[in-house]
């Protein structure tokens, strides 16, 4: 095989050909592990049966389930946009209330904990 001078090998054209696609917000190991965490000690009592993640364009959810036929009890959202704002963590009741809002994971968590804990 020839190689013509001025000819670049085609593969390296397929890679910057073409839409680029949309950047995913997601968790990252630390956040999630945090997040699993709650998650197991919660399974262990008894509260928590199941849950979703979803990788928006816009945001990162992470949704608990007393059952998986049901809508979640909680969704702990992630939301880049908000970070300088109000936090871009969010604990989110199954009605839609937002419960807690703010800059670290573990103070957001916290309200989930504490409410498992009086009880």
């Amino acid at each position: 095989m020839q190689v013509i001078p001025g000819d670049s090998d085609p593969s390296a054209n397929r890679a910057t050909t073409g839409p680029t696609p949309a950047p995913v917000v997601s968790f990252n190991r630390l956040e999630l592990s945090r997040i699993l965490n709650l998650y197991g000690r919660m399974v262990a009592d008894g509260e928590w049966r199941d849950y979703a993640i979803d990788f928006l364009r816009d945001r990162a959810v992470f949704s608990v389930f007393r059952r998986s036929s049901e809508i979640p009890i909680y969704r702990i959202e992630k939301d880049p946009k908000l970070m300088r704002k109000q936090g871009m963590y969010s604990v989110i009741s199954a009605t839609g209330m937002i419960l807690r809002r703010g800059h670290e994971l573990d103070r957001v968590l916290l309200v989930i904990d504490r409410k498992l804990a009086v009880v």
